[in-house]
């Protein structure tokens, strides 16, 4: 059975409807950065998605393109996540989406390196016969969060994120967005096949000891 990070590592896939404190580790991704609304279109956040997408499965299928990486076993891809922010601004405003600067990732294993990221970027490109020099390997270590699970639209999020900002100061701590620190989002529901009502989205946020 492949290995599946969202049962693996449920505290960081599948955190209650109530917000929670938690620590993340080091982790790696493909990623690709840009602005603008991502609902535009055919937009920079679309275009994205794609890049994202052929990489990371690239990677996923890379046996039987004859590409040996030391360590690996069957996975299934992780979800799509997403850092947001907005210039001028602490966390952000859903409603604006315009101002929003994005960098859209998807978790690779651990067996993965930046040998094999950038043999998968080359034949991505070469096989699809499409730019996919945007991508980016990451590694980010998120350290001391509050997190919970968000049912709905992502333009409800301001209750949900209402709630954290409560439970941050009830237990101590405050928003440490900034810096290279920022709003996270994890999305576990396929928006072209779920309504949005049943949407659901794990919202993160980095905190420190006020």
């Amino acid at each position: 059975m492949a290995f599946d990070f969202k049962k693996e590592y449920r505290e960081f896939y599948l955190p209650k409807d109530a917000p929670e404190l938690v620590t993340i580790p080091r982790m790696n991704y493909v990623a690709v950065r840009g602005e603008g609304d991502p609902n535009q279109p055919g937009g920079a956040y679309q275009q994205a998605m794609g890049i994202l997408y052929g990489v990371a499965f690239t990677l996923k299928m890379s046996p039987k393109a004859g590409h040996e990486i030391a360590g690996f076993f069957q996975y299934v891809v992780p979800p799509l996540e997403g850092f947001w922010w907005q210039e001028g601004r602490e966390g952000i405003d859903p409603r604006d989406k315009a101002a929003f600067r994005w960098i859209s990732v998807i978790r690779l294993p651990d067996f993965i390196g930046p040998s094999d990221f950038a043999w998968a970027v080359e034949t991505a490109t070469r096989k699809k016969k499409q730019d996919f020099s945007p991508a980016e390997f990451l590694t980010l270590e998120e350290g001391l969060c509050v997190q919970m699970m968000h049912h709905g639209p992502f333009d409800t999020e301001a209750a949900s994120l209402a709630r954290m900002d409560a439970f941050i100061q009830e237990q101590g701590y405050e928003n440490d967005l900034g810096g290279g620190r920022l709003h996270h989002e994890i999305y576990l529901s396929d928006a072209r096949k779920v309504p949005p009502e049943r949407w659901r989205t794990v919202l993160r946020h980095p905190v420190r000891l006020a």
